[in-house]
């Protein structure tokens, strides 16, 4: 049992750590990491109908509302109505908005491979495994 207690405690200090320096990253670029979080999975996923943004990325509807609103002031995404259910609003990333996130995401990776130097990548892809078995080990006691 004390194992599986130190291995939450730095488990917890590691992703806080790593968390706020992501954060701090993701500044720089002049976006909070709500609107980043918002551009990185319209990047990678392409167009997403808002309701399904804030389940994919555990973030309120009202805080995924207001970054989206911020993000189409500044030209980076568009709201497209779904031409088969007028209730439906998708959102995608215009092509400014895929240009700068290109740019801005190159660095932030960088930068994120920088701060887990720390470990070899045999060791990052060893952590990656055994991070994911713990996950389904832990969601299997739900």
């Amino acid at each position: 049992m004390q194992d599986s207690l130190k291995l939450f405690v730095v488990l917890l200090k590691a992703a806080k750590t790593l968390s706020d320096l992501s954060m701090l990253d993701m500044k720089k670029y002049g976006m909070s990491p709500s609107e980043f979080k918002i551009i990185e999975l319209l990047y990678h996923k392409g167009a997403i109908p808002i309701q399904k943004i804030a389940e994919r990325i555990l973030m309120s509807s009202g805080t995924m509302t207001f970054n989206i609103d911020k993000l189409e002031k500044r030209q980076l995404l568009r709201r497209v109505p779904c031409a088969k259910d007028r209730r439906v609003i998708y959102v995608e990333l215009t092509e400014q908005g895929t240009k700068t996130f290109r740019d801005i995401f190159a660095h932030h990776a960088a930068y994120l491979d920088s701060i887990m130097q720390s470990l070899s990548t045999e060791e990052k892809q060893t952590a990656t495994e055994l991070l994911k078995k713990l996950g389904k080990g832990a969601a299997e006691q739900r």
